[in-house]
């Protein structure tokens, strides 16, 4: 292995990687509104039937991701009871598209963003709030003046633990998205695919070295801003 060999991807590794890029963005984005919704109501009220709301946003942690797929292509299918309607209203096709991988990657990843973000709501001071209310502010200023600012660094590690666990999506987005190259072959399924064939094992360590890679620096931002916020906390 030499850094020359490394540094040359070739054509589809350059695809899977962009393919990979732009899926695990969007699925960050897209869940970070809901998860912080979601995240802010189960820290801060005591919601009737919170364990529900709990189990159903950490059910994708603990189903197969096959499974997870599986529910997903039935609801999103141009024949499903969600896939008819967005095809037939916006024409947005979901299935076998790279929006699908981006929807398997925001399903599997959002209990990892909405646990970090709960946590981060959780460590501001109540009474903070408590007193921009008393001070005339309503509940979404004080919240977007106060709350989330303050919750900031938990958000954004959040996000990047998504971002992370996005870029490694494969069990759910094969059954959405399936593994077509250039369209919805991410760097898990271009992995998957260069190993079943002869000699692939030897061919696909670079996209390994790059996984690693890219997942240890999401992780690495993400626990650097955790640490930085717990310090501010005890200050």
């Amino acid at each position: 292995m030499n850094l020359v060999a490394f540094a040359v991807l070739s054509g589809q590794e350059w695809s899977a990687l962009r393919l990979s890029f732009q899926v695990a963005l969007c699925a960050a984005m897209a869940g970070l509104p809901l998860a912080v919704v979601i995240g802010y109501l189960l820290a801060r009220n005591p919601l009737p039937g919170k364990w529900l709301v709990e189990a159903l946003v950490n059910l994708p942690l603990v189903l197969p991701p096959v499974v997870t797929g599986y529910l997903l292509l039935v609801l999103f299918s141009p024949r499903g009871p969600i896939g008819s309607v967005l095809q037939g209203l916006f024409g947005l096709k979901v299935v076998f598209h790279w929006t699908g991988a981006a929807l398997a990657a925001m399903v599997v990843s959002f209990p990892l963003m909405v646990r970090a973000i709960r946590i981060a709501f959780q460590a501001v001071d109540p009474g903070l709030e408590m007193a921009a209310r008393s001070l005339g502010a309503g509940p979404v200023t004080a919240f977007f003046t106060i709350t989330l600012p303050l919750a900031r660094r938990g958000l954004v590690a959040g996000w990047l633990l998504a971002f992370a666990r996005s870029l490694g999506e494969f069990g759910a987005t094969i059954m959405v998205a399936g593994n077509i190259e250039g369209q919805t072959q991410t760097i898990p399924l271009a992995i998957f695919t260069l190993s079943s064939r002869p000699g692939g094992i030897e061919q696909s360590w670079r996209l390994v070295a790059l996984s690693l890679v890219l997942a240890c620096g999401a992780l690495a931002i993400s626990e650097l801003m955790e640490r930085r916020s717990a310090r501010r906390e005890s200050a």
